[in-house]
């Protein structure tokens, strides 16, 4: 049976249009659509139980993006060929597309939910990350899955100052902006991004025109969801009682509002607030403890919430004591590990985080190797959040997403600032040993003094501030909070992470957990993070005020030299001998790059004389004398017939006796002897022998020739004689 296809197209005003299918592919899946924009085609599926679990009250939502190796006609990499588990690059499109998806189902859906984008097609002019928020709404749009409020996501450049929706790979290499910008209709719900540097303003105006694009995808959507004509399913939500809330905000409001009113440290106030909680639950029997326990939990979160928001609204207190714009006690110390090449510690208030630099040569690149993108990092940064560093105990299982997440945000807000000469591979580590509050954050501010300490000459120092929002949507009241809590973020509105130098952003990370964000907002929020960001800096340079001139003498020196492409094979020699025979000597790594008509050499080593020992011995293996220059040869051997001459060791040619001089020489070593160095000309090969020859006595005068008698003379001679 031939399908029934519904088709919208979306037209991105400069040529290029985007479409969205539905009804031909995967359609026992809840809701299935295929993305298209020029060759790039993501396959989108969403799924969800039909009930949900009992004791769930939260949802239980899966996002899974994946690009097929397939899709751009390559094979998988590897002994196994075939995909394995996701790439950092898959894992951060996932959680851009859940972290706008998930705050816009309804509060009490609750059925176990999964979102499946694929990429099927490649195009290597269309990124696909920028369509899979689109392709993830609009999968859940053709279905009956209750999420009312449909997104898109577009990729904001701008090129010569003109802004684009969703560039190129080669328009985002001339960019000073790649924003990914997630909304709704109505309001913006996401933004994450990189920049070189750019006003608050400039950022404002970049969402702006997001937005407006996403507008139009959104309506997209709609009128594919009423061609359809789709109900949405029913579903049962969460359980309630109004006696049990009532009593539970009676019993602790008060009693949490005042707990929060009085500054203390994270674990003092978890202590007592766990102990109006346990107050609360004594007011219930046992038999309603039982079978209400989950919902007397739950009302006794919600009501802490609203008190610890109230207080903030009310009187402009937070958790520990602070004003809305204060930013917590701040210290720093650089040099703290004495064999890391470069460390740092950055503690503001109850988070700290432990930055540490190591370089090497090109081959410590971070290796790219996905359908859509290939290509190597040579800076790159890794987080870790360890379970100590919230006082809890918890088995270790690899990398989480979000620590891949924010160590992504860390990196982007550092890399620009990396000097592009700059010879060294730099691995940056985060190892976060305290946390409440902007751990991602902290590690910007470490890292920034890390790669200082390590002498790498960054640009200009960067710092990053995290931002809340409370907000009251009954009678408008809000309050944008600078240097957030961890409860701040759970308990807030917005968590809003800046970074950047004194002159611009470098990086951003937006999350809005309410609907319609309005600009004033936002500026507020740029405007408190611009003055926290300057604040941190200031002390940032009082810690280190410039990046140390010289890398530490446990560090690795590094010397790059080119040599002609055809000199590489004797360099390496029969199967690597010659250059692991010389780094075993020298002490030192030696790695080669071909790039184009020449070799790219890096020596990395902690002595400079063992560095100093391979170049002279990669410069002796490259050397290629140049007919009609001058050299100083040493005489390394002596024969009846000339002698051995060395311009550098392993290069050697003969000085034949009849080139010592222009007069004639019986014995070489009459002239020469062992280990003399004297001055050669080099005249090229010689035709006859198709052997180089040098010789001496082309720097040497020529002598005059005699004067030939000629027959008049000798005639006027004979008659003076016979007179």
């Amino acid at each position: 049976m031939i399908p029934k296809v519904t088709k919208e197209i979306i037209d991105l005003g400069d040529g290029r249009t985007i479409s969205i299918e539905t009804g031909k592919l995967a359609k026992q899946a809840d809701g299935s659509v295929v993305v298209r924009m020029g060759d790039c085609m993501l396959l989108a599926t969403a799924v969800s139980a039909r009930s949900s679990k009992p004791g769930i009250d939260f949802l239980p939502l899966t996002v899974d993006y994946r690009e097929k190796f397939s899709a751009a006609g390559r094979f998988p990499g590897g002994f196994f060929k075939r995909e394995a588990r996701p790439s950092d690059q898959e894992i951060l499109t996932m959680r851009l597309v859940d972290r706008v998806l998930r705050p816009l189902f309804p509060d009490d859906y609750h059925a176990e939910t999964q979102v499946m984008i694929q990429l099927m097609s490649y195009d290597e002019n269309v990124m696909p990350d920028a369509l899979a928020g689109l392709a993830a709404s609009a999968a859940l749009a053709v279905s009956d899955i209750p999420f009312y409020n449909y997104i898109s996501e577009v990729r904001v450049g701008r090129v010569d100052g003109k802004l684009i929706v969703n560039p190129t790979k080669a328009q985002l290499e001339l960019s000073d902006i790649d924003m990914m910008i997630g909304a709704s209709k109505d309001s913006v719900a996401m933004v994450e991004g990189e920049m070189k540097e750019i006003s608050e303003a400039e950022m404002i105006e970049a969402i702006k025109f997001a937005h407006e694009a996403i507008k139009v995808q959104v309506e997209a959507q709609e009128k594919m969801r009423a061609a359809l004509d789709l109900a949405y399913r029913t579903y049962e939500g969460e359980e309630e009682d109004a006696n049990i809330e009532s009593a539970v905000h009676t019993a602790s409001y008060d009693k949490l509002y005042d707990i929060a009113s009085h500054a203390s440290s994270k674990a003092e106030r978890s202590e007592k607030f766990a102990a109006v909680h346990d107050e609360v639950f004594a007011l219930f029997s046992e038999e309603e403890v039982e079978t209400k326990g989950e919902l007397i939990s739950a009302y006794f979160n919600k009501v802490q919430k609203e008190a610890v928001r109230n207080l903030i609204l009310d009187q402009g207190i937070r958790l520990d004591g602070r004003k809305t714009t204060d930013i917590r006690p701040i210290w720093c110390e650089v040099d703290y590990l004495p064999s890391a090449h470069g460390s740092a510690i950055f503690t503001r208030g109850e988070t700290q985080a432990l930055a540490t630099v190591t370089l090497g040569t090109s081959r410590e690149a971070s290796v790219i190797d996905l359908p859509s993108a290939q290509g190597e990092e040579k800076f790159y940064l890794h987080y870790n959040f360890p379970p100590f560093s919230t006082g809890e105990a918890k088995p270790l299982r690899g990398v989480s997403r979000r620590e891949i997440g924010h160590g992504n945000l860390a990196q982007r807000a550092l890399k620009n600032m990396i000097p592009a000469d700059c010879p060294y591979t730099i691995r940056l580590v985060s190892d976060v040993l305290e946390s409440n509050g902007s751990s991602s954050m902290a590690t910007v501010c470490a890292g920034t003094l890390s790669l200082m300490d390590a002498g790498i000459q960054v640009e200009k120092p960067v710092s990053g501030i995290a931002m809340g929002l409370i907000s009251d949507s009954k009678t408008g009241r809000w309050a944008v909070l600078s240097d957030i809590l961890g409860d701040e973020d759970h308990l807030g509105d917005m968590d809003f992470k800046v970074t950047g130098t004194k002159d611009g952003i470098t990086a951003c990370q937006m999350d809005i957990k309410i609907e319609g964000l309005a600009y004033d907002i936002l500026e507020q929020a740029l405007k408190q993070a611009r003055d926290g960001r300057l604040h941190i800096l200031d002390i940032l340079v009082s810690t280190i005020a410039q990046p140390n001139a010289q890398v530490k003498p446990k560090a690795p020196k590094i010397i790059t030299v080119e040599i002609p492409k055809e000199f590489i094979g004797a360099v390496i020699g029969p199967g690597g001998k010659n250059i692991q025979s010389l780094q075993a000597d020298t002490e030192t790594t030696i790695v080669i790059n071909e790039e184009g008509d020449f070799g790219v050499i890096e020596i990395l080593g902690t002595s400079q004389e063992g560095m100093d020992k391979a170049l002279a011995a990669i410069e002796n293996t490259t050397f290629a004398p140049v007919e009609g220059d001058v050299y100083k040869v040493k005489v390394v051997k002596m024969l009846d017939f000339g002698a051995v001459v060395e311009f550098v060791p392993g290069k050697e040619t003969l000085l034949h006796v009849s080139e010592l001089d222009w007069k004639r020489i019986e014995n070489v070593s009459d002239v020469l002897a062992l280990g003399d160095v004297i001055e050669v000309k080099y005249l090229g090969i010689d035709p006859k022998t198709r052997k180089t020859k040098v010789s001496r006595k082309a720097l040497m005068p020529r002598p005059a020739r005699p004067e030939k008698k000629t027959d008049n003379t000798s005639n006027s001679e004979e008659v003076k004689s016979d007179k």
